[in-house]
């Protein structure tokens, strides 16, 4: 689990006691949007932990409505929150507005919610601006002795702001998934050390790159994890990764190069 404090994690278990019963009858009743924004806003407080006054402000409403919340810390804006009636399925397409109001602003997190789902998006600050689902809590799924669910639910906690945990939290899971692994296992590195394992079983074997590659593509891979635009993206991370380690191996040499050029002036100097 990402840090936090143990007090916040005892306030979100005992929190969430209080308020699933209350989304619950809220979702049976179906109210309206601005019953829903105010089960939220005590929900980012006692849950979440944020000071209603302070940090929670309809000031970023982005149809002049009170019906878009945001969350500012130490008067910094952290996520936007886009609010849907409790009965409303969410969609993607709802956070567009508001990722593009946060992009403008320099957040990099939109919250979009109906009390009963809360999704989080990461905004991807290129041409076009988009955004990316991160993780999906379910408040009437909650169970405190779940620790997945803590560890999700403890994300958008006031502590686990201060301590980026939901930044980390997205890079692992960039890096954690199938795609990226694919990607991993298809690289050259990795390639070349099958390679040269498999040659060790025996000498006199004659395998290639191209050979490896293509066992891991046709036989071991299943298709869609190097396929499509997750695979794509994932290639791409892996293969900025290798440039930057070959260009530091690079440096690293050049380096050398230049310290030994200096090491045999002061010796020739020395010397005559």
């Amino acid at each position: 689990m990402t840090f936090v404090p143990a007090k916040a994690v005892d306030r979100i278990k005992t929190a969430m006691k209080k308020f699933q019963p209350i989304v619950a009858a809220a979702k049976a009743k179906d109210v309206n949007e601005s019953d829903t924004v105010t089960i939220i806003t005590d929900m980012l407080e006692c849950v979440f932990g944020f000071d209603k006054f302070k940090e929670i402000t309809s000031e970023h409403a982005i149809r002049g409505t009170f019906c878009d919340l945001a969350v500012e810390i130490d008067g910094d804006l952290s996520f936007l929150i886009e609010i849907k009636a409790i009965g409303l399925e969410l969609k993607d397409q709802h956070v567009k507005q508001a990722v593009d109001y946060a992009s403008n602003k320099g957040a990099d997190w939109v919250i979009l919610t109906n009390a009963v789902e809360w999704r989080i998006y990461k905004v991807i600050f290129g041409k076009p601006i988009d955004a990316e689902l991160t993780e999906t809590l379910h408040t009437l799924e909650f169970s405190p002795k779940n620790a997945e669910h803590l560890q999700n639910w403890c994300l958008l906690a006031k502590e686990g702001m201060k301590k980026d945990n939901l930044e980390k939290h997205y890079t692992v899971k960039q890096l954690l998934n199938r795609f990226t692994v694919g990607a991993v296992l298809l690289s050259d590195p990795v390639v070349n050390v099958v390679k040269r394992e498999l040659k060790r079983l025996s000498a006199d074997i004659k395998v290639t790159e191209d050979d490896v590659r293509e066992l891991l593509q046709n036989e071991v891979i299943k298709r869609e994890v190097f396929e499509g635009e997750k695979a794509a993206k994932a290639s791409k991370l892996v293969a900025r990764s290798e440039s930057k380690s070959l260009r530091k191996v690079k440096e690293g040499a050049q380096k050398n190069a230049t310290v030994n050029e200096a090491i045999a002036v002061v010796k020739a100097a020395i010397s005559a």
